[in-house]
């Protein structure tokens, strides 16, 4: 049982495997009065010291071979300081649980980040996908403003500049200008109309309300031929 970086508490096992070093024979039969003990105690240290620096969360799932390589040279540099005479051959993690009495909540927990780890992700794959779309809705909202108003511009300014064309002429031949413009406008009135034209001086004798636009839709009637009697 061992205390975490984070103040948790986890429940490893692990095994040590190592040997006489053959250059140093002489270190391990006069410096070391029990050597198994020694490397038992140095292991566990050396274990104790590297878990103390992570937290659970990391030691639980993507430390453990740098957890066992990083108790592997720590052993090895305190037995060559000791002059053990000894080598550590390896280091592996058998078990790595949280304690048995909260091991179903610690599940829970985990299975809880795995969820927001997922929603996470799900939401940043979305405003991915969504973000670029709404810049590119915005982008053509704004040119498509923009050649709204430039078209506006483009009128108003042909409309000002076809203002003062007829002005100056205008101010050239003002009698001559009228007329024209009078003719103008009466042939956009009433050319679409239907027209009824009548002589002025052999007209007097018109009926004032005679329908004579209504004669003029009246269908011309079609030759029929009947039965005799």
């Amino acid at each position: 049982m061992m205390l975490t970086g984070d103040e948790n508490i986890v429940d490893i096992d692990f095994s040590v495997q190592w040997q006489v070093d053959p250059a140093r024979v002489r270190d391990y039969v006069f410096n070391l009065q029990n050597p198994d003990g020694t490397v038992r105690l140095v292991a566990e240290s050396a274990m104790r010291e590297v878990i103390g620096r992570r937290n659970i969360q990391t030691i639980l799932t993507v430390d453990r071979a740098a957890i066992e390589a990083e108790v592997k040279q720590l052993m090895q540099d305190t037995l060559n300081h000791y002059g053990a005479g000894t080598e550590v051959i390896l280091v592996q993690l058998l078990k790595v649980d949280p304690p048995l009495q909260v091991i179903d909540a610690f599940r829970d927990v985990q299975a809880a980040r795995q969820d927001q780890d997922r929603v996470r992700n799900e939401a940043e794959t979305y405003a991915s996908r969504v973000v670029p779309e709404a810049r590119g809705e915005a982008t053509r909202i704004t040119q498509g403003a923009e050649a709204y108003r430039d078209r506006l511009i483009a009128e108003a300014r042909g409309a000002s500049s076809r203002f003062t064309q007829v002005y100056d002429e205008y101010r050239k031949a003002p009698d001559v200008t009228r007329e024209r413009m009078f003719l103008e406008t009466m042939e956009r009135v009433l050319g679409g109309a239907d027209k009824i034209l009548l002589d002025q001086n052999g007209g007097s004798g018109v009926v004032p309300y005679l329908p004579l636009s209504e004669l003029q839709r009246r269908p011309q009637p079609t030759n029929t031929q009947g039965s005799g009697r």
